[in-house]
């Protein structure tokens, strides 16, 4: 029984008649259409080069949503790219690994970007030192811009508008065939091998290890709070903070009226939002009809950044093909109460003593979602 069900169940008709009292046009407005108007703006273009990528490279994947970049432009051709100190994730991240994954897709659309754009984007990582083992006020990355009306513009940039995170159960009654499943895993770069499988008896073993890893995250108080404290709730306040994980549509907004799903009510641990928050992800993660996953040799931040650049070309070819797409990081995760889990994941998908597991994710089928929330470009640049 999904969570919408069993919330209906519970409120009866006082939700229909919350949910509907406005009418059916009521309903139909309750998405957040301001906050994605980033996804409209980028193919507009702004007359520089720098712009013009940057437009696109903010649209990435990243942890929680929670856009960590900043940009100061330096010179006509040139940017460097920092992490926004106050949109990590300390409990759930405390090495700042996923940040700077996340970095890592940022910086392989913007390449893509420049190149449709006829310009190449020339990436010096960690000009100044990899921070450790937090990030710091060093940039991540400088980029240089150079005009090349010859480069070759990568066929997975024809995605980057439709890409999506679904976060939906998928439809169990759809295998994904081992072809679709290679061609993702194909997606990847060099230097990120890239791993999958549908195979029924290894696809069981690796839900129930991710369903046991979001079980701890959302009972720890500390990860639980972080996701809590950057979940918006309605169309009011996704679109005055577009950003962070985003409950949206009449449903979740006549709840929240009702006073049955709101942040305090995810907090408490015996409260029917906090049971249901949970079954939900973890219904999703048993409905995985093939996993694939990334390893690096080490886990320099090179190593994250490569791997990021890796896993949204993944991403972007799964798309791309009809697969749905869902990052599981929770057995990643290397606060104390993972680590088990983070053991368990690393021998269960082959990894050998120095390499690590930097992403793992579930594919499948399933209804169209609405792309993510954004921050304009504006707001993330540092100078302009």
């Amino acid at each position: 029984m999904t969570s919408t069900r069993r919330w209906l169940l519970k409120t009866g008709t006082a939700a229909i008649v919350v949910i509907a009292a406005g009418g059916a046009g009521w309903a139909l407005t309750r998405t957040a259409a301001a906050a994605r108007e980033p996804w409209r703006a980028a193919s507009r273009g702004f007359g520089d080069p720098r712009l013009d990528a940057l437009a696109y490279a903010i649209l990435a994947p990243n942890p929680h949503n929670l856009q960590p970049w900043q940009v100061r432009l330096e010179s006509e051709l040139q940017i460097s790219v920092f992490c926004d100190p106050n949109r990590r994730l300390p409990a759930t991240d405390p090495y700042d690994r996923q940040v700077v994954i996340g970095f890592g897709c940022f910086l392989e659309i913007l390449q893509q970007a420049a190149a449709a754009n006829g310009f190449r984007a020339h990436i010096d990582p960690f000009p100044h030192g990899e921070p450790q083992p937090r990030l710091d006020e060093r940039p991540i990355a400088t980029v240089t811009f150079s005009a090349d009306p010859d480069v070759d513009v990568d066929p997975l940039f024809a995605t980057v508008l439709t890409r999506r995170t679904c976060r939906l159960p998928f439809d169990t009654s759809r295998a994904v065939n081992a072809e679709d499943l290679a061609g993702v895993i194909g997606a990847t770069i060099a230097s990120v091998p890239a791993f999958g499988t549908v195979d029924d008896d290894r696809l069981a073993r690796l839900r129930k290890l991710a369903v046991d890893a979001w079980k701890v995250e959302w009972a720890n108080p500390a990860t639980r709070r972080e996701s809590i404290d950057v979940t918006r709730i309605g169309k009011a306040e996704i679109n005055e903070n577009p950003d962070g994980i985003y409950l949206e549509g009449a449903l979740m907004e006549g709840l929240n009226t009702l006073g049955m799903l709101t942040r305090e009510q995810m907090a408490d641990t015996e409260s029917r939002a906090f049971a249901d928050s949970e079954l939900f992800y973890a219904d999703a993660c048993r409905t995985a009809m093939a996993f694939a996953w990334t390893v690096t040799e080490s886990n320099s931040r090179v190593d994250q950044l490569n791997a990021g650049h890796a896993w949204v070309r993944m991403q972007l070819a799964a798309n791309a093909s009809g697969l749905a797409f869902h990052p599981l990081s929770q057995a990643l995760q290397e606060f104390p109460e993972m680590a088990e889990h983070y053991r368990q994941i690393h021998t269960d998908l082959g990894a050998t003593d120095g390499q690590t597991v930097q992403m793992f994710a579930r594919l499948g089928y399933a209804a169209d979602v609405p792309a993510a929330p954004r921050w304009p470009l504006e707001a993330r640049l540092l100078s302009i």
